[in-house]
């Protein structure tokens, strides 16, 4: 097979684009002595490379604007993490605490390796289903925006299911809306950037929450 025709297998949905398809998405983030290895953007990437993609396809263009979307990113990550976890989830029976992540509570050893596991997430989560999932979606549905609406339903679906298996219901719930959220940046912006910086916004903001104990007294802000 010459490089060409191999590209053209990556960039189609015969075998050899489906089963990369799946390695990319199922590849996830993994732990590397306990350091978090965003793998499954890492491949994202390669692919594009490989499939002779460019970056610009998964959302990897120059923003407008670098300080401007910086900042807009920080506040939205920001708002939309304390929205979600003092009046969505409450609305929805969510229980206050997130037990998964109770160890991390006070745990001053594991901070920097948390810290970085959230940026981690940021750049690997979005890569992966905003980004990826993004360009693979509009090939098959096109860019209409009826498309867009069912590749945002569709990525924050399959998002939800990915935190599944560590957060259970309320995990899953939360991360399909957040997911939408996030799908939603990229629709509008056309630039992973966005939602990038939101999505790791969001996750620090989670994670100061949860290492100052301070989850039940949030998610009863509003709620009583």
């Amino acid at each position: 097979m010459t490089r060409d025709s191999f590209a053209e297998a990556l960039r189609g949905f015969g075998p050899a684009g489906i089963i990369a398809i799946l390695v990319i998405v199922l590849s996830g983030t993994t732990l590397v002595a306990g350091v978090a290895i965003p793998l499954g953007a890492l491949l994202a990437l390669g692919w594009a490379r490989a499939s002779r993609t460019r970056w610009s396809d998964l959302g990897y263009a120059q923003p407008r604007n670098w300080l401007t979307t910086a900042i807009a990113g920080v506040a939205l990550g920001v708002v939309l993490k304390l929205g979600m976890k003092s009046i969505v989830m409450p609305l929805l029976g969510a229980e206050p605490i997130n037990t998964a992540y109770q160890y991390l509570v006070g745990n001053r050893a594991l901070l920097p390796a948390a810290i970085w596991a959230m940026v981690v997430a940021g750049f690997g989560e979005e890569t992966v289903f905003r980004g990826f999932l993004f360009e693979r979606l509009r090939r098959l549905l096109g860019t209409s925006r009826a498309a867009s609406t069912a590749i945002v339903v569709l990525t924050s679906a399959l998002f939800g299911v990915a935190h599944y298996a560590n957060q259970g219901l309320d995990g899953a719930v939360h991360a399909g809306i957040t997911g939408a959220v996030f799908g939603t940046m990229y629709v509008i912006s056309g630039r992973i950037w966005m939602p990038m910086i939101a999505h790791a916004a969001f996750d620090l903001t989670a994670l100061w929450i949860i290492y100052w104990d301070l989850e039940s007294r949030v998610a009863h802000l509003v709620f009583k």
